[in-house]
């Protein structure tokens, strides 16, 4: 079977015909020895691959089975993979196609047993496989590079295969590689990695180094539902402690974990991590954070992700200071690690609490918003600098919290000693103005909403009953709340960034 050009392929390199000629001459010498060479075990396995590749349902399954490794690092990799691809491929199938039209190459080369049962009928440039498999390479490698290192042969393979059975020149499948790769990047700017969001290493401090674990307590809320990672952890620390309980038993476990414990470990979600962190405060310990609940936002800020970072810094030794936000309404005083807030916000976690245990904490938290926002509520009264202001929300973060890209707010610096305070002013269509809050930057002034960055805040006039939101905790404050920070007050494991 032979394929003859209809279109002149000299239109796919601009610049002089000399140039031009060579680079083309080239590429046809590169498709016809590629054609003429054997490759033990290529003819079997490479046009099989190229056809499992159609569609991008070899990628599909390859991510499944990244993700089915169940660590965190793992499931990004696999989604950056395939939002990579759904990139290159859109990009592929809109622009690519369609800016040069090439024909495929002759098949008179190619033995048959190489070439493809169903022909590809589109146009030759570029190669659609080869920008897929890239594309996916390239997005599992930037958010791991372990990951990345085992699917690059595979990706390599496939756009091998679409020169081997002889439906791409060599030039088609290095333009789509790049696009793919470019996909990839693209992606990456508009939600940056992990790395990328990790918190600086500032500032280390000397914390002991638990070799073999002894020393680490760790006491694990069994309602968290991880116990593959408490379990990899004492595998990996055979000397460590390790203290299941119940929910309503972690503040009295972890009270007396850290009377005899070196360092105090805790597995759970925010809410339990905010109880560990007031207790070793106390006792004057470290703190020793796994992530174990469905936000872990704080362990995520810190750049902890599961035993693997944990074990490592507490290996070495590696920890860090970190800055802790307080409250204080009347005789009540708490602390909070990631966010306190005032108005709609703790509603909505009280009405995520009341159905996280029958639908899962997700679906709880969209049909707590919706409840919420629905109802008929009336702003909270507060008085901020000897003026009274209706107010649907006051949010007061523990660090400044910054948006890269479409990436949910992070932050970066755990210890710069400021409150990071969002206010969304009362008025009409609460929704509205939340949402405009949500998608704001993080100093923005409008006359829905608005941001600052403090030391400290006071709030006055705040009516009895009024519902306050601590790390996924409520309680109910009236009258005067106060918030601060105290500087670098609680000691952190964490590793230290390569280099």
């Amino acid at each position: 079977m032979t394929r003859t050009p209809d279109v002149d392929l000299t239109a796919l390199v601009p610049g002089r015909h000399g140039l031009r000629d060579r680079l083309l001459s080239v590429d046809l010498r590169v498709f016809e020895s590629v054609a003429a060479r054997h490759w033990p075990g290529g003819d079997p396995v490479l046009p099989r691959l190229s056809r499992s590749a159609n569609h991008g349902l070899l990628w599909f399954a390859t991510a499944a089975a990244v993700a089915a490794s169940r660590t965190p690092r793992a499931r990004r990799a696999a989604t950056r993979g395939l939002a990579s691809l759904a990139l290159a491929s859109a990009t592929i199938n809109t622009v690519g196609k369609r800016s040069v039209r090439r024909s495929r190459p002759a098949l008179d080369p190619v033995p048959a047993i190489r070439q493809l049962k169903r022909q590809p009928i589109t146009t030759s440039f570029p190669s659609g496989h080869a920008a897929s498999a890239a594309a996916f390479a390239t997005g599992v490698a930037l958010e791991s590079r372990g990951w990345g290192a085992a699917v690059a042969p595979l990706a390599a393979a496939v756009a091998l295969s679409r020169v081997y059975t002889g439906v791409h020149f060599p030039s088609d499948v290095l333009a789509g590689a790049a696009l793919g790769v470019g996909a990839a990047y693209a992606v990456r700017g508009l939600v940056p990695t992990r790395d990328q969001l990790t918190a600086p290493a500032r500032p280390r401090v000397e914390a002991p180094a638990l070799p073999d674990g002894a020393g680490l307590v760790m006491v694990a809320n069994t309602g968290a539902g991880t116990p593959e990672r408490v379990r990899a952890l004492a595998d990996a620390l055979p000397a460590a402690e390790l203290v299941e309980c119940e929910p309503a038993d972690i503040r009295q476990e972890l009270e007396k974990a850290a009377a005899r414990a070196t360092v105090l470990g805790v597995c759970g979600g925010d809410g339990t991590v905010n109880a560990a962190a007031e207790i070793a405060l106390r006792h004057d310990v470290p703190l020793a954070v796994l992530p174990g609940g469905t936000l872990n936002h704080f362990a995520h800020d810190l750049g902890v992700e599961g035993d693997h970072d944990l074990v490592r810094a507490l290996q070495q030794g590696e920890a860090v200071k970190v800055d802790v936000g307080r409250f204080v309404a009347g005789t009540q005083e708490g602390i909070f690690l990631n966010t306190c807030s005032l108005g709609i916000y703790p509603e909505l976690v009280r009405e995520r609490e009341n159905w996280s245990n029958v639908i899962g904490s997700w679906p709880a938290g969209v049909l707590g918003a919706l409840r919420v926002l629905r109802a008929d509520h009336h702003p909270l009264r507060a008085e901020l600098n000897g003026r009274t202001h209706p107010l649907w929300l006051l949010f007061a973060g523990n660090g400044t919290y910054h948006r890269v890209g479409l990436a949910p707010a992070r932050r970066f610096d755990l210890a710069d000693g400021r409150l990071d305070v969002r206010v969304v002013h009362g008025g009409r269509h609460p929704a509205v103005r939340l949402l405009a809050a949500a998608f704001a930057g993080p100093l923005t002034r409008s006359p829905a909403h608005a941001a600052v960055r403090v030391g400290h805040l006071t709030i006055d006039g705040v009516d009895p009953g009024t519902l306050l939101a601590y790390d996924g905790e409520v309680t109910e404050v009236s009258d005067r709340v106060t918030l601060r920070k105290s500087r670098e007050a609680l000691t952190v494991y964490r590793p230290q960034p390569a280099g």
